[in-house]
Parts: structure tokens; sequence; C-alpha cells
């Protein structure tokens, strides 16, 4: 869970590096509760509560896509690859599960070897 928030503390965060744990529990957390407020909208008979979740974290999850590109050392522009029809998806999928570089690079430190609050 202190992914999840740590990733909403930092919503407009698009620079440095972000690892690929804080990526996918963020992306776990996200579908979580999307699920859980379909389930409520279908038992309300309204799906506003998801739309407002889906417009409320649309910047955090972009800044948190950057900085896991960030990390693989490729530019956060490589996101427009996803508009590319039938591989651009697979392609970035492949790049946000792609381990990052051990080394520094010129977005910043390895964030896997600065201590963590977790």
């Amino acid at each position: 869970m202190n992914w999840y928030l740590d990733v909403l503390k930092n919503y407009a965060g698009f620079s440095g590096r972000a690892r690929r744990k804080e990526y996918w529990m963020f992306v776990l957390f996200n579908f979580i509760a999307a699920v859980i407020l379909m389930a409520i909208g279908a038992a309300i008979d309204t799906q506003v509560p998801y739309y407002i979740y889906i417009v409320a974290v649309i910047v955090p999850s972009l800044a948190v896509i950057v900085r896991r590109l960030h990390d693989t050392g490729r530019s956060g522009w490589w996101i427009l690859i996803s508009l590319v029809p039938l591989v651009g998806g697979i392609i970035l999928l492949v790049f946000l599960a792609t381990e990052g570089k051990y080394e520094a690079n010129e977005y910043g430190a390895n964030p896997k070897l600065s201590p963590q609050g977790v």
C-alpha cells in the first residue's frame, strides 16, 4: 500500500526514476481500486465514482510510467509508442517490465541502491 501512496504523493513528479516494484505495485492497487469502484457503481447504478477515480489518477499514472521509463534509460517520450496500433502497447509493456539500469544515468541514481521507507 505504501508504494501506491508514494506514487500519489509524488503525483506530478516526472523526473527521477521508479523501480519496477514501485510501478507494478501501483498498477496492482490501481486495478483493485478500479474494480471496487466499478462494483460500487454497479450496486448504485452509476459509474460516477469510477470515472472520478480514473480522472484523479491520470497524472500520477503518467508520472510513474515516465519515471519507470527513466529507470530503463529511456526518455519519457517513449510513452507515445503506445499509440502505434497493435505493437506499440506490447513494446511499452516490455519497456516497463525490463529491469532498470544498475548504474546512475542521466535521470538520477539507481533507486534500488537508495534506502526505501518500506
